[in-house]
């Protein structure tokens, strides 16, 4: 893996973890539902206005277009509306922690339909970098025993939706390789969806606030530029290697809540965790 590509997932993954922290400041002052009707068409107007400059549109395929829309329908409309309701009720540590099982999903699919495949060296470094996560999230899951199994659910089937979409949309680029146009499609799907849902569906939770608005607004701008990032980074090389990183949000939504917000709840198989993850991505680095 090359230092640019490195340096595009991670950035990924870092915005990925500013969507997860704002969410509980967001949260409280406008529902789920709500806020997905704010911050999934933030990101696709950002998209749509940037997109006469950003999407080569000369070179436009129906086929990948179709594939990037189909994504759009359930990431990241799905994925935003389950994070929201699981930020919700088991906190940002907690919801990324359950998250990090993305790459499981997205690496298991590309080998199956993609034929994408792993040398050895590739698995040590994906080895030591998932017991890290797993720590880390053995160890959010330790910090809320309360939580029911139906809740840890949430973050799980986001994970599910997230880790298929990476390869679905890897397939599309290979006939349109422009992550501009990929994202920009996608976004403008989820946001129908989002619309459409928030019209037809009850509102549960607090009521619309200028600040809420807000938050999502920041929300949105932060999932749209990590989504941006993704499927630029999965333009350029395998899911096997881009979802790994992308992957190591939770480890960033640990230290954001620790250093930024002051949460001083580490503990010795947080930071064992940490120390994998670190690891195990230096060793996929370096392949």
């Amino acid at each position: 893996m090359t230092v640019g590509l490195f340096l595009i997932a991670a950035t990924s993954a870092l915005f990925f973890a500013l969507g997860i922290v704002m969410a509980p400041f967001g949260l409280r002052r406008l529902g789920a539902l709500s806020g997905a009707a704010i911050s999934v068409p933030t990101s696709a107007v950002l998209l749509l206005a940037l997109s006469p400059v950003t999407v080569d549109w000369v070179h436009w395929e129906t086929s990948s277009a179709m594939i990037f829309a189909a994504g759009g329908l359930f990431y990241p409309a799905g994925v935003t509306l389950l994070n929201f309701a699981s930020n919700r009720r088991l906190g940002s540590n907690l919801t990324a922690a359950v998250g990090n099982v993305t790459p499981l999903f997205a690496i298991a699919l590309a080998m199956l339909f993609l034929g994408e495949s792993l040398r050895w060296a590739q698995v040590g470094g994906l080895v030591v970098l998932f017991a890290g996560l797993a720590v880390i999230a053995a160890d959010r899951v330790q910090s809320h025993p309360g939580a029911s199994l139906w809740l840890l659910g949430l973050p799980l089937l986001a994970a599910a939706l997230r880790g298929g979409a990476q390869p679905l949309i890897k397939a599309g680029l290979a006939g349109w390789p422009d992550a501009f146009a990929a994202a920009t499609l996608a976004y403008c799907v989820s946001a129908s969806v989002v619309l459409l849902a928030f019209l037809v569906l009850p509102k549960v939770g607090p009521t619309r606030t200028l600040a809420g608005v807000g938050w999502f607004v920041a929300i949105g701008t932060s999932n749209g530029l990590a989504l941006l990032l993704l499927y630029l980074a999965l333009s350029q090389s395998a899911v096997s290697l881009v979802a790994p990183v992308v992957a190591t949000f939770p480890l960033m939504t640990y230290a954001i809540n620790r250093l930024v917000l002051r949460q001083r709840d580490a503990s010795l198989r947080g930071i064992a965790g940490i120390v994998l993850t670190v690891v195990g991505v230096a060793v996929l680095l370096a392949l």
